[in-house]
């Protein structure tokens, strides 16, 4: 079974754009873009990841 992006629990900042803001909020949208912007120009940044909307939203369901 494969999730769709508004599916997923996490994603990586390699993964997040500033168009994710809905999905990751806007803290973690706007290092998913510094974070590709920045790697891409050749700078080492630390590996990261974002806790979803839909992961908070499921564990409130479900708690």
């Amino acid at each position: 079974m494969t999730l769709t992006r508004e599916e997923k629990l996490i994603l990586w900042f390699n993964e997040i754009s500033i168009g994710d803001v809905p999905l990751v909020g806007g803290k973690n949208a706007s290092l998913g873009e510094m974070y590709q912007k920045l790697t891409a120009q050749g700078v080492n940044i630390p590996g990261g990841f974002a806790i979803t909307a839909y992961a908070y939203r499921y564990l409130i369901k479900e708690a």
